[in-house]
């Protein structure tokens, strides 16, 4: 039962507390007139490079880094946010990042594309 509260307590600090309802309203307005996929990502790449406050401070397997940018995978299939730690830089899914608290402002497209991707 711990486990389970656990997941649910974790599933809604990705989602940002944001509502399932929530997030499929962000998601149709970003895919809006999208035909396939790759149309798609580039829909939630542009209302991130619109909306999401840059710089911003995140983790990486513990350890304090920047998210300097972000980008899309050169197949157009995913988009990676670009993190710099001293003169080291590595890009990592926006799936896979962990967000700060209070995370930054337009961070609601990082929760929507989450939520995309488990359509």
């Amino acid at each position: 039962m711990a486990s389970s509260k656990k997941r649910k307590g974790a599933a809604e600090k990705q989602n940002l507390g944001l509502s399932e309802g929530e997030l499929n309203d962000l998601v149709e307005e970003a895919i809006t007139d999208a035909n396939g996929d790759e149309e798609a990502v580039s829909g939630f790449y542009t209302m991130l490079e619109n909306d999401l406050r840059l710089p911003f401070e995140t983790e990486i397997l513990g350890v304090k880094a920047i998210v300097e940018s972000i980008d899309m995978t050169e197949d157009e299939t995913d988009i990676v946010a670009v993190c710099r730690k001293g003169k080291i830089r590595q890009r990592l899914s926006i799936r896979d990042l962990s967000l700060p608290s209070p995370p930054p402002e337009g961070a609601q497209w990082i929760a929507a594309f989450r939520h995309f991707r488990r359509w």
